[in-house]
């Protein structure tokens, strides 16, 4: 009787997990982006290149842009020809460094000339400092899309109506923002075990979800909405530079539980791009192709300003 008990409350409880990071509502949006471009970051692989492939197929010019020039190609090549869609292209692109990136938005600029989706879907968790010196899960997971985003937003302005999303995770859920150690150390925490630097990673997401509803704030009636979201539990190269026991239970968790359909992962990310009478929301936080409510941190006026004004000094916008 025993046994029965502990199997029935391990059976609800897979049951619950499933329903609550496994299985994914589809994006419903029929909209199509003939004549549209997007940038979508990160999407030489995982949910941003099934991101860049929906969109493609939906007619969209899209850039993709990532670091490596050889995976970037190669993923454009693939979008290509499974889309049937010849305007797909790749961009150079290192969030791990600010001239990088302003010299990204050069090119693009001068190349480009529109600008209707950004999707700053890059991301990592790993341990070092980027070129400028921050931390860099905290440059290239939040500093590296603020800067891109604002670099980018008179073209935004320009293609009005148009469209920010940042993928974040429900990861942000279990992070925080210590201003001390950012502004004494560049970074979002301290420590470079495998622990750490999950807990780092977490910490990088609320920036995102707290940049989101910044921006909505300083965008509102200039046509430009703006969303953060969850993008469903893929197993991804996210955490390809991590090992140790600690995170080799989770990628044997991971393996168990975890889908493995990047188009599935990407649901949400199109419903926050291509979602028809979502504009009102601009600035909120979806997950499962619904709107979620966030904890308090996570919408706190006097803390997003903060982060967006720590955020611009680090960038030199200030």
């Amino acid at each position: 009787m025993i046994w029965l008990c502990v199997a029935g409350v391990l059976i609800v409880a897979f049951l619950i997990f499933h329903k609550l990071f496994v299985q994914r509502r589809a994006c419903t949006s029929t909209a199509t982006l003939h004549g549209k471009t997007v940038i979508v970051t990160g999407s030489n692989t995982g949910i941003g290149k099934a991101t860049a492939l929906a969109l493609a197929l939906r007619g969209a010019r899209v850039i993709v842009a990532c670091r490596s020039k050889q995976r970037g190609e190669d993923a454009a090549k693939d979008i290509r020809r499974e889309s049937g869609n010849d305007e797909v292209v790749f961009m150079q692109l290192d969030l791990a460094s600010m001239k990088a990136i302003r010299s990204f938005v050069e090119t693009f600029l001068k190349t480009e000339s529109r600008l209707d989706v950004l999707i700053n879907n890059a991301g990592l968790a790993t341990a070092g400092r980027t070129e400028d010196g921050l931390g860099m899960v905290f440059g290239v997971n939040h500093i590296g899309p603020f800067l891109l985003t604002n670099l980018l937003l008179d073209r935004l302005k320009e293609c009005a109506p148009s469209r920010v999303v940042n993928v974040s995770s429900i990861g942000h859920s279990m992070g925080t923002i210590d201003f001390n150690c950012i502004n004494t150390h560049k970074r979002l925490a301290l420590g470079t075990s495998n622990r750490d630097i999950f807990k780092i990673y977490c910490h990088s997401k609320l920036c995102n979800v707290l940049f989101t509803h910044e921006l909505a704030k300083r965008l509102k009636g200039m046509g430009v909405t703006c969303y953060s979201l969850h993008p469903g539990s893929v197993r991804s190269e996210l955490g390809r530079d991590l090992n140790g026991t600690f995170m080799n239970i989770l990628k044997c968790i991971s393996k168990v539980l975890i889908q493995t359909d990047e188009m599935s992962g990407a649901q949400t990310t199109l419903h926050c791009t291509l979602q028809e009478g979502i504009e009102p929301l601009s600035g909120r936080y979806f997950s499962d192709c619904k709107l979620q409510d966030v904890k308090a941190e996570a919408k706190d006026d006097e803390i997003a300003r903060k982060l967006w004004d720590v955020s611009e000094r680090l960038c030199g916008m200030a």
